[in-house]
């Protein structure tokens, strides 16, 4: 029986760069992973999707999320150093090992939610200048959102990602399993639309695995059309969106 589903949709731009990948090791430890490419050229796609495989054998094998994710970061990293920056992305990695606490890890804002009792708990925090200069009163707005402050790609190491936003370059966290629940991971173009409108994520995520994922990022798309259409009918856009819904147990 299959426990977990993926979806993508293009939205309004010409090409797909996101990327999700599922591996398992032998002791029946999952990673799941999720990458949300930034551009628009095939060559990110393919960067992405071959990133999103390396992540998630290295973080099955390893039974850790953080040791998935920083083993490519830090090999990203050193063709940044070298080669100069060619492609980045925004990742979220999540590992359930047998009777283990579920990890996650990140870097961009890509997030990971884990849906139980009810509620979509979000795990992750984002990457961004949101983050960074919060809403206020002086900024009601607060800092740009889609603007990046740590990603897969980046030639910063975690000292210089704090020293200039207060976060590492790799964040971090553990949730204890106690039951039957789902474990959502989504990019930006998938989550936004839906948090703008405020949609219920839990409900959106309770069905069946497949056509509920395809919903979720079909709706998502939708729903950017129709916001960005009534702002400016000259400038109608939806990002690139993607979700992968994977069911977990103790």
């Amino acid at each position: 029986m299959r426990t977990f589903a993926t979806a993508q949709h293009t939205g309004t731009d010409p090409g797909q760069c996101d990327a999700t990948a599922v591996r398992a090791s032998p002791d029946g430890t999952r990673a799941y992973v999720l990458l949300d490419g930034i551009g628009r050229r095939e060559e990110t796609h393919r960067w992405a999707l071959g990133a999103a495989r390396q992540i998630a054998r290295t973080a099955a094998l390893r039974r850790d999320a953080e040791a998935g994710l920083r083993h490519v970061y830090n090999l990203c990293r050193d063709d940044a150093i070298h080669y100069g920056a060619t492609h980045k992305a925004a990742a979220v990695v999540a590992v359930k090992a047998p009777g283990q606490p579920l990890t996650v890890a990140w870097c961009g804002d890509s997030r990971a939610y884990l849906m139980e009792r009810g509620s979509a708990v979000r795990l992750t925090e984002d990457h961004n200048n949101r983050r960074v200069y919060p809403p206020c009163a002086t900024y009601p707005y607060g800092g740009n959102r889609n603007r990046l402050t740590s990603c897969l790609g980046s030639d910063r190491a975690d000292e210089d990602v704090h020293r200039r936003y207060r976060h590492p370059a790799v964040e971090t966290a553990t949730r204890e399993i106690t039951g039957p629940c789902r474990l959502l991971l989504v990019s930006d173009g998938a989550y936004e639309p839906h948090e703008d409108a405020r949609h219920c994520l839990f409900t959106a995520c309770d069905g069946d695995l497949i056509p509920t994922v395809r919903n979720l990022v079909d709706r998502a798309v939708d729903t950017a059309v129709k916001t960005s259409r009534a702002l400016d009918p000259n400038q109608v856009y939806a990002d690139n969106a993607t979700a992968l819904l994977a069911e977990l147990a103790p």
